[in-house]
């Protein structure tokens, strides 16, 4: 995420999760003397999940896992520097980067002329450029507010006929305690339907075309009620999507799907994130075709646990089975105790 960038989540819902609650972001507020601003800035949380590592788990191996092969009595992994280890159980949680998604057919422009928003640190670069953002949830809306922050001529491309905003959440505070009845702490999704994805193993209960509804409705695009104001400057353009981009001395020329054209320094796709473990390079191919998956996602069962015994995967990659709460940092006080229940048990 580039500099600037704040957390979606409330402070309630954006706590790591640990056994005691010792390892909270009040808790870090407190042993740090980090003041934080609301909404939490990307910086800070980083901080905050560096410090809950030290505390936690001090003696990381900060190695990279080039490749996981499944033996018959578990699993062999390389590091980067050639060393190989073996281990009867493998937990997969390395986040969303290997799945970043943009239309196949912008695959030819170069990374100069278009790019992911997960590719950039800094948005500044793009002081003094024209910059056509792609997307309507709050990657791209955010992106955009940073953008024209930086002094980027901004124009916001969204598919959807709307931009949607989050402002029941801040008005549901008014109510005390119906707001409790209404949202789970974890807060994902909206009222009433919260306290549903909150509690993943009620939800996989519900017939497989209900919990893919509550999964899409959970997490549609939209954005922050704090960003607003920031993009009232912002050109945004609904009911519209590129078709087409090719390069144009130095710049690119876009063509939209109402057969307009642009000319712009720079295509920056929000355009989000599809799961496809095969997309992990480190997983060995033989591996990959014994994981009973769909559309990319691993089929998982009881402590998020694939069809190849002992081999785990956590975050978004388990969103399919559990829903979307898994997708969130909140997601961390199911996921760990399920994987943790699991692995106490085989011991």
């Amino acid at each position: 995420m580039p500099i600037g960038m704040c957390l979606r989540s409330p402070w309630e819902a954006s706590h790591i999760a640990d056994p005691q609650g010792a390892l909270s972001l009040d808790a870090y507020a407190t042993a740090s003397g980090r003041r934080f601003s609301k909404p939490i800035e990307i910086d800070g949380f980083v901080d905050y999940g560096r410090w809950y590592q030290r505390q936690a788990v001090p003696r990381l191996d900060p190695r990279q896992i080039t490749r996981v092969e499944r033996q018959h009595n578990g699993f062999q992994l390389t590091t980067d520097d050639g060393d190989v280890l073996t281990t009867s159980r493998v937990v997969i949680a390395t986040g969303i980067a290997s799945f970043a998604w943009r239309p196949a057919e912008f695959n030819h422009l170069p990374p100069s002329l278009a790019s992911h928003s997960c590719d950039h640190k800094n948005l500044g670069v793009f002081a003094g450029k024209k910059v056509l953002v792609v997307g309507g949830g709050q990657s791209a809306l955010e992106s955009a507010a940073l953008l024209h922050e930086a002094g980027a001529d901004v124009e916001v491309i969204a598919r959807a006929p709307q931009v949607r905003w989050l402002r029941w959440r801040k008005r549901m505070h008014r109510l005390g305690p119906m707001e409790r009845l209404l949202y789970s702490p974890r807060d994902v999704g909206p009222a009433g339907m919260s306290q549903l994805t909150a509690r993943p193993n009620i939800l996989r209960l519900l017939p497989r075309a209900a919990q893919d509804w509550v999964g899409r409705r959970a997490i549609r695009p939209a954005g922050a009620s704090w960003l607003v104001d920031r993009l009232q400057n912002v050109t945004i353009s609904t009911n519209l999507h590129p078709v087409s981009a090719a390069p144009d001395g130095g710049r690119l020329r876009a063509r939209f799907s109402d057969g307009s054209e642009r000319t712009a320094d720079h295509l920056l796709f929000a355009t989000g994130y599809r799961v496809d473990i095969s997309k992990y390079p480190f997983l060995d191919r033989q591996l990959l075709r014994e994981i009973d998956q769909i559309n990319g996602y691993p089929i998982l069962k009881s402590g998020l646990e694939s069809s190849v015994p002992g081999l785990h995967f956590l975050g978004a990659p388990a969103a399919w089975s559990f829903g979307p709460l898994t997708r969130f940092v909140s997601g961390t006080f199911f996921s760990a105790q399920a994987l943790t229940r699991v692995v106490a048990a085989a011991m």
